[in-house]
């Protein structure tokens, strides 16, 4: 495609003349072949071969789908000096002409089902003979022009098959269009046009207008349309020409590259394919252009004069844009414009390296592996079709590297981690999944909150007088609060703000006794009182979250409520964090916290906040009362923060199938990104990538080995699928089963039939990298199908397994089974490196790992291959109501795999923390916290909501069949 733009600057005019398919012969070398004159390195490029010899040059090669042909564009018609565009059969070498033959074409490309070619021509000019004839006479006259793209306004977009039969033109708008490739699914066409510039001339200023008659290239701008010429889209406006787009090979991103407003430098640029997201790739202050995917879509590879003014070479540089660009081509020249072939092991390129120095196309093996190397990319390597160690090793360190920087949903390491699953998927001859035909399913959602612009606090005292509170000094909204004005309220003060029920030997506590709240603020503080018995606390604690609080005052009429930590609660910070919550929505009651030296603002000299705490925390009753001196007003703007997440979506099976109910296998690629997160366990992470090899490579990797020997048992036949298998790599696991979730609900949703009659049965991997004594099978419980098929089809294996009926569990298993699916979900247990950065490739169990990969295969054959689907069995779901956030810290790491124990074991203790330094340990099993009597991880998360912030509590523990009886002093967690 023609990348270089001519401008007004006479420079890069004569460089396009010297080097963008040079028509002057070069001085050939005495002995010169018709090779390379100065080889390049045999490092990226091997068994370099010139591809085109005839006609005047030649150049811009692009591969079909199948590496099996070529279209490119030549100047070697008799009748015609401009280019044409030819059709090459890369297999018997058959060249044959798909354009018209007059007039003048450009960029070739072929449909992704080889059915069609598309280019851009101007033979609709009533004038194209005229001025073949007269390009024909220039030459003959022996006047040598400079070479110039001259952005004809009559080229347009045809489509011909690959007979060049059948024209169909697919744009007809005055100005350029050209510069076109359909995407990998042939329903979409990128190009760059001027059409805009020339439909709305009249609009344009004067110098415009001129610019426009001198230079059109300056209006070029990327569009997308379908693939029928309808539906058409303008993808950039910025000044200076956009052209020569590409999608990747997955259909994700497009490259491009983008001219400076002055024309004088160019630079790489790649977007999403609906035009989101521009980010520039290349910052080399030249001219760099004509970028192409590798099709990993890991990096790119272009053109650049960093060199020389008058030599281009070929670079490569990630995706992303991060490592510096790596040189390729070592010839003095021109080359450019290079191409990939599919599957990435060959790449093709316009050079005058030719001995006639004309520009020509030139082929060559390509080395992926050092280009990888050179850019500090994860090599990815064709695995073997059995379940190896050294497969699974390859994929987790893949997605556990840097480069990945922690998956967290909707990150641009998120979206490399997808691109590479789909990508890999995709290579194995799995078809798209998703109901749009695509690999990636895409969903919206609320990755955070912020205070935005207008929140305001306003105090008004009884003499009228006006006092405003600083924002994140003074007060902050919480998360779930409404927004809007609040006008001016009274202010009431109800302690700790608890109602609870009279339970056993515990009387009833209620914080609104003789307390009228109507349509006013309630200030309480945040916690429960701090100085009664364990026993006390523990019957309270379920009462005290915010929300259970926030619930409370909604429901006694009250406008807001406001939240105050109060000096006994020993907090590290006195406002409560603005945390969002994915699993909740906002109330309809205002919600704000302050802090101490505000509330007592408000509280005025009439009462003192830390006698009024200490007094609530002994125990006593303490009535509540009106602030009648003060009101309280506030404008509370929150701010959602929006991203999208994409789940990857394949399937293996045929149409044939299709209507019965699908297997669905399952892991979710996400982790927690980079830097400290709420659900980080690292005290001090900064901004350290949380690599999640175990959690969740670990499970991504084993569906990867799995797809694979099951694509190569169904080519050999092996393979007796009585209904297809959908795998599904979900994202937003980490912020509340995001993507399986919108799976599932948008499935539910498609038509009249219910989930159970489109998914037969979900099997899920999660943590499976860190196998120790025993593999866990969790849901056992959600069908009787499970125990005797886990005992058949782990014979030829021989893991040591544990199994949990519990299916309410907190993977991407619970959104199916909520919706009647009966649910299996692989688990190897917690460790001390969970939610942690020192979770690396390293740490994981390979050899364990392709076990349970083998046996998770082998139960997904059974589900495929057996008339006889699992039934479903609705369980007791554990109640939780009313549960606090864990406001204590104790340092504790739960093995969840450790079975059907009584009591909560431990995987682990955190280095410094509260546990460690009470002397707990791995493989303690905690029985009492507190006074309270352990039985699960219900019990222990009940116990640690009461226990008070630097009071040492008693814990009991069994340690190797004996009981011991240890102290720990927790810490607060805000």
């Amino acid at each position: 495609m023609k990348y270089l733009r001519i401008n007004l600057i006479s420079a890069i005019t004569i460089l396009v003349g010297l080097l963008f398919l040079a028509a002057s012969p070069r001085i050939q070398e005495e002995g010169a072949s018709t090779a390379a004159k100065t080889p390049d390195p045999p490092a990226l490029l091997s068994s370099i071969r010139q591809l085109t010899f005839e006609g005047r040059r030649a150049g811009e090669g692009y591969f079909n789908r199948s590496g099996t042909k070529m279209v490119f564009q030549s100047e070697r018609e008799e009748d015609n000096p401009f280019f044409q565009i030819y059709l090459l059969d890369l297999e018997t070498g058959d060249t044959h002409r798909v354009s018209p033959g007059w007039g003048k074409t450009t960029c070739g490309w072929i449909h992704p089902q080889e059915e069609r070619v598309l280019f851009a021509s101007t033979h609709h000019d009533p004038d194209v003979r005229a001025k073949q004839k007269e390009e024909f006479e220039a030459r003959a006259s022996g006047t040598q022009r400079r070479y110039s793209w001259d952005f004809d306004p009559y080229f347009d977009l045809y489509s011909s098959d690959l007979s060049g039969q059948q024209l169909v033109r697919l744009t007809d708008s005055w100005g350029y269009d050209a510069e076109a490739s359909w995407s990998p699914d042939g329903s979409k066409i990128v190009f760059s046009s001027n059409r805009h510039a020339y439909a709305n001339k009249e609009l344009l200023s004067q110098r415009e207008q001129d610019l426009l008659e001198k230079d059109p290239s300056y209006f070029l701008d990327l569009y997308l349309m379908n693939s029928n010429g309808s539906g058409l889209r303008r993808l950039t406006t910025e000044p200076g020409y956009d052209g020569g787009p590409f999608f990747s090979f997955d259909g994700r991103l497009i490259c491009w590259r983008r001219f400076s407003e002055d024309g004088s430098q160019a630079e790489i640029y790649v977007m999403d394919a609906d035009g989101g997201s521009p980010r520039q790739v290349t910052n080399l202050s030249a001219m760099s252009w004509a970028p192409f995917f590798h099709p990993s879509g890991d990096y790119l590879i272009f053109s650049n004069n960093l060199n020389g003014f008058s030599n281009f070479e070929l670079y490569i540089v990630d995706t992303a844009g991060i490592a510096e660009p790596v040189r390729v081509t070592y010839s003095e020249g021109f080359d450019g414009l290079p191409v990939f072939s599919p599957d990435g092991k060959v790449l093709s390129w316009t050079s005058n390296r030719a001995s006639s120095g004309q520009s020509q196309i030139f082929l060559a093996e390509w080395n992926d592996a050092l280009a990888r190397e050179l850019l500090g990319l994860s090599p990815v390597e064709k695995t073997a079709p059995e379940i190896l160690a050294s497969d699974l090793r390859l994929h987790v360190e893949k997605l556990a590297s840097d480069s990945m920087e922690g998956r967290l949903t909707g990150t641009e390491g998120a979206f490399r981690a997808s691109a590479y699953l789909a990508s890999y998927l995709r290579s194995l001859g799995l078809e798209p999944a998703d109901e749009d035909g695509d690999y990636f399913q895409e969903f919206e959602f609320t990755s955070g909150v912020s205070t935005a612009d207008q929140n305001r606090l306003i105090l008004e005292d009884a003499e009228g007088t006006i006092n405003e509170f600083t924002l994140d000094e003074d007060w902050r909204p919480l998360a779930f609060t409404r927004t809007g004005e609040i006008s001016p309220r009274p202010v009431v003060f109800a302690g700790y703000g608890i109602v609870a029920p009279a339970e056993g030997e515990h009387q009833e506590y209620d914080s609104y006794v003789h307390l009228d709240v109507t349509d006013s603020w309630v200030m309480i503080f945040r916690y429960l009182p701090e100085n009664i018995s364990q026993e006390r606390r523990q019957h309270l604690s379920r009462y005290s979250s915010l929300r259970y609080k926030t619930m409370v005052a909604r429901d006694k009429g009250a406008a807001g409520v406001i939240f105050v930590s109060g000096p006994q609660s020993q907090v590290k910070d006195e406002l409560i964090p603005l945390r969002f919550d994915a699993a909740a929505s906002s109330t309809t009651l205002a919600a704000i916290s302050i802090t101490d030296s505000a509330a007592q603002q408000l509280l005025s000299s009439e009462n003192d906040l830390a006698s009024l705490q200490q007094k609530l925390d002994s125990g006593d009753p303490v009535m509540g009362f009106p602030l009648p001196s003060v009101k309280l007003g506030a404008y509370l703007d929150i701010r959602h923060e929006k991203r999208t997440g994409r789940n990857v979506l394949a399937r293996l099976g045929s149409k044939e199938l299709e209507g019965k109910p699908v297997i669905v296998l399952g892991a979710h690629l996400d982790h927690l990104g980079k830097g400290p997160s709420a659900d980080s366990l690292a005290r001090d992470a900064e901004n350290a990538v949380h690599y999640g090899a175990d959690d969740n490579a670990s499970g991504v990797a084993a569906l990867l080995e799995i797809a694979e020997w099951l694509a190569d048992r169904e080519k050999r036949g092996r393979l007796s699928q009585e209904r297809n298998l959908v795998l599904g790599l979900w994202s937003g696991e980490e912020l509340g089963l995001l993507g399986s979730s919108h799976f599932v609900n948008r499935l539910d949703t498609r038509n009249s039939e219910s989930l159970q009659d489109r998914v037969a049965a979900y099997l899920n991997m999660d943590m499976v990298g860190r196998l120790r004594d025993h593999l866990i099978l969790q849901g056992v419980g959600s069908s009787p199908f499970w125990a005797g098929e886990i005992e058949r089809r782990n014979i030829p294996i021989g893991l040591s397994i544990k199994t949990q009926n519990d299916s309410y569990l907190p993977t991407d298993s619970t959104p199916f089974y909520l919706k009647g699916i009966p649910v299996l979900s692989a688990f190897t247990g917690n460790h001390p490196e969970y939610h942690t950065p020192q979770d690396k490739p390293e740490t994981i169990n390979y050899e364990g790992l392709a076990q349970i990969a083998h046996f998770m295969g082998l139960m997904t054959v059974s589900l495929l291959e057996t008339s006889e689907l699992p039934t479903y069995v609705e369980m007791e779901r554990p109640d939780d109501s009313g549960r606090a956030g864990l406001r204590a810290y104790l340092g504790t790491i739960p093995d969840y795999a450790s079975g059907d124990v009584q009591g909560v074991p431990l995987a682990g203790v955190v280095g410094g923390g509260p546990a460690d330094r009470a002397g707990l340990e791995a493989g303690d099993i905690i029985v009492e916290l507190a006074g309270r009597k352990i039985e699960n991880i219900y019990d222990y998360t009940y116990a640690i909501d009461a226990l008070k912030i630097g009071e040492p509590a008693r814990i009991v523990i069994v340690r190797k069949g004996e009981t011991v009886t240890l102290e720990v002093v927790p810490e607060s967690r805000e």
